[in-house]
């Protein structure tokens, strides 16, 4: 079977693979044909969105790790608790920081003002001190988060670009500030990385035109107006989300593509020369197959999951009674052996409870099969619902079911059970116009050491027999 899913999965991605290969290719001959005349209108700005779509996957991923944390529950109980211990929330951070490769995670607390980092509560945040106003300004601020370029807290020499995330309580409050750092430095490689790629000049803007990140050979100009060739355009690109514009400069063509990422609030420009050759689109066409390649490599694997996940839902159907969602006999068997092993090895008592429901023989004549099958579906309803999620069911048999309880003295099953007779009786089963009055009555007693399910099963049994000999709704602990 795990050969066939796999086998499924492989064909499903040759298949995906073929097509998109195919495309590319086909794309790659028509476009060469007309390369000079496609370069401003479609190779551009293409190009333009697949650095686009790098940047949501490498740049964005550290407002996505921010917004993660800022909504984890872990962060706002533990805040909200009262910061008692200190070390939960640092061993946090530095999964966080390990986990997502960042150079820094934190939370700064809006009661005590503590700045927690994977090193310790590092500072406290004061509005005296100027080199917190980030704090403050993140705080107040209408959106959820703000991204700025400053000097680490920790190491003041290392220039780096923030997240800094609001963290809410479950009113909507403000009661915090959380995020992680991303190195200036490792940011510009990343734009080298596009640059290198793609072979074009790239590099962001703020609104008011200030050269904020760029890679290599962009020269020294720090403002878009600076830039020669740019000055009498940069008025446009600035007041566009996106455009597409071109300009000259010492006999050459430059032709521009800007587009706005909102979450950070700057524009990307991607800049192409005229003196870009067939090379350039080989390039594009390479990065298009490595991303079709991924494509369809995810397509494959979600293909994989869907058909494991069908199969182990057959499975469940296989090891479930249909009617009451309880576990079936043969299953039973294995978790009976999983459960008492557990129970020797933490030295923990186990108990079990079998029970059967009172003249359910009367209920079938009556109701028919129809309604003892309803009966039975709301009996079941009701004991899952008071008992805990450790607690396994079984049906047994007909209308005899097993309940075990983990990590329960006989005694305390021996309550349970019996708050569970009571929950049955005080709520009659509906069928029709009619209601059911359905009581039960049960057997009790605790795994010893050694026992095997029969011998345990014999003596709730017994047990079971008592209760039922002594009348309808009775508990007998064995």
């Amino acid at each position: 079977m795990q050969g066939k899913k796999i086998y499924f999965a492989v064909i499903l991605c040759v298949l995906l693979a073929v097509g998109f290969l195919t495309t590319s290719f086909v794309s790659f001959y028509v476009a060469r044909e007309s390369l000079e005349e496609q370069v401003s209108e479609s190779t551009l700005p293409l190009t333009s969105d697949n650095i686009y779509s790098e940047i949501q996957r490498d740049l964005l991923q550290p407002i996505f790790i921010s917004s993660l944390m800022a909504h984890d529950t872990f962060v706002r109980d533990w805040a909200l608790s009262g910061e008692s211990d200190e070390q939960r929330i640092i061993k946090y951070l530095n999964e966080i920081q390990s986990r997502y490769d960042t150079i820094t995670a934190y939370y700064i607390s809006d009661k005590t003002r503590n700045y927690y980092h994977p090193s310790g509560v590092i500072k406290q945040i004061t509005e005296d001190d100027p080199a917190d106003g980030w704090y403050f300004r993140a705080r107040d601020a209408k959106k959820p988060y703000e991204i700025n370029i400053d000097h680490d807290t920790v190491d003041r020499s290392r220039l780096s670009i923030f997240i800094n995330y609001q963290v809410s309580d479950y009113d909507g409050n403000v009661i915090g500030i959380t995020g992680v750092g991303l190195s200036v430095n490792s940011v510009t490689n990343l734009i080298e990385t596009y640059q290198n790629r793609y072979g074009r000049t790239i590099y962001f803007v703020d609104t008011e035109g200030h050269v904020t990140l760029r890679g290599s050979g962009f020269g020294n100009a720090e403002n878009l107006y600076e830039r020669p060739g740019m000055r009498n355009l940069a008025t446009q690109i600035l007041t566009s989300p996106g455009a597409s514009i071109s300009y000259s400069e010492d006999g050459h063509t430059y032709f521009v593509n800007s587009r706005l990422v909102s979450e950070f609030g700057w524009l990307l420009i991607v800049e192409q020369s005229d003196l870009s050759s067939n090379n350039r689109l080989q390039n594009t066409l390479f990065v298009n197959i490595g991303i079709s390649l991924l494509i369809t490599v995810i397509v494959g694997l979600i293909a994989y999951l869907t058909v494991r996940n069908y199969q182990n839902r057959l499975e469940e159907l296989a090891s479930r009674d249909k009617l009451t969602g309880s576990l079936n006999r043969q299953v039973f068997d294995m978790v009976f052996d999983q459960t008492t092993k557990s129970s020797r090895h933490q030295k923990s008592p186990l108990s079990v409870m079998c029970f059967d429901l009172d003249g359910f023989k009367a209920i079938n004549d009556t109701y028919g099969h129809p309604g003892g099958d309803a009966v039975l579906r709301e009996v079941l309803t009701s004991i899952r619902t008071h008992v805990r999620e450790s607690d396994l069911i079984c049906r047994w048999g007909g209308d005899e079911f097993v309940v075990m309880f983990p990590d329960t003295n006989r005694q305390d099953a021996l309550t349970k059970a019996r708050e569970l007779a009571d929950h049955i009786r005080e709520a009659p089963v509906r069928f029709g116009r009619d209601k059911i009055l359905i009581t039960i009555s049960a057997g009790v007693t605790e795994y010893r050491d050694g026992e095997d399910l029969d011998t345990l099963m014999s003596r709730v049994d017994n047990a079971l027999y008592t209760a039922k000999a002594s009348g309808r709704d009775h508990i007998s602990l064995a």
